[in-house]
């Protein structure tokens, strides 16, 4: 069984719903706030989702529902023109944030949803996360690139 496929079905579905109705917006801020808080259901659902919920407990793929609500955010934020970035640096960088969000709708033009994470971890630099795509210019990442072909070349040599 492929959940991709069955999910995408019920979100294109949900998403269908969604424009006839004119609800999207509020059923989009309802489903993030699902998912960042999964084990809790809020008061009063937006009757899309209860359609939705109603018809996956019919349909036996109630445990698919997460799969379901991902991909409906996927796929109304690409029907909308809206692009979502992570921007992840050592520390917090606003210029930085600036410039790649004006970069950013430079290129891909549409609206941008820059998300602004601080890791230490990543030592220096940052890591950029556009839809599906990464950009990893770290620290932490060059120095595991060195760290790889080091041992590649110690392996020929010995």
């Amino acid at each position: 069984m492929n959940t991709g496929i069955i999910s995408t079905r019920y979100a294109k579905a949900l998403l269908r719903l969604v424009d006839e109705t004119g609800n999207g917006e509020a059923v989009y801020a309802q489903v993030l706030r699902i998912l960042k808080v999964p084990d809790s259901m809020p008061e009063g659902l937006e009757p899309e989702i209860s359609s939705l919920v109603t018809l996956l407990v019919r349909n036996n793929r109630i445990g698919q529902v997460k799969f379901v609500l991902h991909r409906f955010i996927e796929l109304y934020n690409t029907s909308r023109g809206r692009h979502v970035a992570t921007l992840m640096t050592a520390v917090p960088a606003p210029e930085l944030e600036r410039r790649v969000k004006d970069l950013l709708q430079d290129r891909l033009g549409g609206e941008i949803v820059l998300h602004s994470v601080t890791d230490p971890s990543i030592i220096g630099g940052f890591t950029l996360t556009v839809d599906d795509r990464l950009l990893d210019a770290s620290v932490s990442h060059q120095l595991e690139e060195i760290r790889r072909q080091l041992l590649d070349k110690n392996k020929r040599i010995v």
